[in-house]
């Protein structure tokens, strides 16, 4: 890379990263960038509350706690977050230093304030975060407790410049294909386990055990004794940041880093602010999502920068009957100036949707080499609804997969063994609480350079994908162009695909009245058509 090339992406990454003068959101006012932007939204929405704080506050060496990078300083941190709370509230400040902890609690009306070159480092020793009744991925389940975490707790945030370091790497699967082989030689001398393959390596015994209780994604079954709990606890990663049931929450400039699994997951929650944040995890993170909202209310994301080892900014609301039952959908997000640098998705809806995802914006923001940019995934089984989903000024660089996607068939069969059950009699499900939906999704204003499938619709026989309206998109140097299966009431305004040699860069079936630059296909059959952009 040249030397100006790197000035500048490192000034994206510095600014993203907060390296800048910038107003103050723990006074309680929003961001003067901010002010105008709700009364443009093409939804109503309240303005996110935003946390005050009183003028008082104690630092963690008052405590006792000791920045040695040796002394457990778990005790003496929760002790100065009690103080600072029972007293009404204000800062509890984390001065420069390596500070080791385990998992610490914020409680209402408590800013947890690192100041300049103060590392938040937890504790390899897993034995000292209890194993406590939550949800991951959507389910009621059993995980270790987080790093740090809130539950019903109000006026609270996160604020300063330092780093929170998950130590994730002590938690964290890794399989074999996303390492070069000197590193993979490297892990595997450390010490853990392999699963009968030798293609994924486990932290420990207890790890690989818990990873074969589990028949669909990471939450084990017949599990049963608190015997057999304890015996799979490596299994158990945490999130690094969990904020269950909060209100008025602040995250602004901190450096979140190395997770154990998602590294920040507010779980119905409402009035979140996320502003000027850095989240670092590693390319080969398993389930490393940078930030995941699940069943928020009233949400502000902007002027971050994620890297992440899964999906970058992601909406969730449960999974399957779990989620149906907590019945609370995501909704009312703005999402906005943020950079995202490696993930499987920049921005994503699902799979774990069945509570609903409606009124999200999302503009002005980069995604640079994540595995897809515009993704939204489900599945039978998931119910819920997502729309009123608005996207804008998207410019995105490097997209190994599909610049935008829309999947209700993920994790499960393709469309062409759909389609040939479907062709030799298989029974088309009815439409029930079971049935997810995508519909009423606006984006405009797309620039990718360098893409593997530009856009692919992939609806459900029972519930195609609907009311999409794409425009001002244009596509260069796509291996495909757009692929669409079970679609309806489409829209391509000043669309413009460009792949390597191939002019038939449309490919449509069983799909009804999509137009395409001012042509009107009312209607494909069940075999595969070409058309051209």
């Amino acid at each position: 890379m040249k030397m100006k090339q790197w000035f500048l992406s490192a000034g994206l990454i510095f600014s993203a990263c907060g390296c800048t003068a910038h107003p103050s959101l723990t006074t309680g006012t929003q961001s003067s960038a901010n002010e105008g932007l709700y009364a443009s939204l093409p939804f109503r929405m309240d303005k996110v509350a935003q946390p005050v704080f009183p003028d008082y506050s104690r630092s963690i060496d008052e405590f006792g706690a000791k920045a040695d990078g040796i002394t457990l300083n778990t005790e003496a941190i929760n002790r100065a977050i009690r103080d600072v709370s029972e007293k009404g509230g204000g800062k509890v400040i984390v001065p420069s230093g390596l500070w080791l902890s385990g998992p610490i609690e914020i409680l209402s009306n408590v800013n947890l304030h690192l100041e300049k070159n103060a590392i938040l480092y937890f504790t390899a020793d897993h034995t000292l975060y209890p194993i406590i009744k939550t949800s991951f991925e959507g389910l009621e389940t059993r995980r270790c407790q987080s790093p740090v975490s809130a539950r019903n707790a109000e006026n609270i945030a996160i604020t300063g410049y330092g780093v929170i370091d998950g130590n994730g790497d002590t938690w964290r699967p890794v399989k074999k294909g996303k390492m070069t082989a000197s590193q993979w030689k490297k892990l595997v001398a450390s010490g853990g386990t392999l699963n009968k393959k030798g293609d994924i390596w486990y932290p420990s015994e207890g790890s690989l055990k818990g990873a074969e209780a589990c028949t669909s994604f990471n939450v084990p079954e017949g599990i049963e004794t608190e015997e057999e709990w304890n015996s799979i606890r490596d299994w158990l990663r945490p999130v690094l940041v969990s904020f269950v049931k909060c209100r008025k929450v602040l995250l602004e400039g901190v450096t979140f880093k190395n997770s154990p699994s998602w590294c920040l997951h507010p779980l119905s929650c409402e009035d979140i602010t996320v502003e000027r944040i850095c989240v670092s995890n590693p390319w080969y993170s398993q389930n490393g999502d940078a930030l995941d909202l699940e069943s928020c209310n009233r949400v502000l994301v902007t002027n971050c920068l994620f890297d992440a080892g899964d999906d970058g900014i992601c909406l969730k609301s449960g999974k399957d009957e779990d989620g149906r039952r907590r019945g609370e959908p995501c909704q009312n997000v703005i999402i906005r100036n943020n950079v995202i640098l490696h993930g499987h998705g920049g921005f994503v809806i699902g799979s774990e949707m069945s509570g609903g995802v409606k009124n999200v914006f999302v503009d002005n923001c980069t995604f640079l080499g994540t595995d897809t940019g515009l993704r939204f995934k489900s599945t039978r089984g998931r119910g819920g609804v997502v729309e009123n989903i608005h996207i804008s000024r998207i410019n995105m660089l490097n997209i190994p997969k599909e610049g935008v996607i829309f999947d209700l068939f993920y994790g499960k069969k393709t469309q062409t063994e759909e389609t040939e059950n479907a062709l030799q009699g298989k029974k088309i499900p009815e439409v029930t609480e079971k049935t997810p939906a995508f519909r009423h999704i606006f984006i405009k204003d797309v620039t990718v350079n360098g893409v593997g499938r530009a856009i692919y619709f992939n609806g459900l026989p029972e519930m195609p994908v609907k009311d999409i309206r794409m425009e001002n998109i244009t596509m260069t140097g796509a291996e495909e162009g757009v692929v669409m299966n079970r679609a309806e009431n489409v829209s391509f305004k000043n669309v413009k695909i460009i792949t390597d040699g191939n002019e038939n860069n449309l490919k449509m079936q069983n799909t009804k009245n999509v137009s395409v630059n001012g042509d009107l296909y009312r209607e494909t059959g069940n075999e595969m058509k070409t058309f051209s952009f």
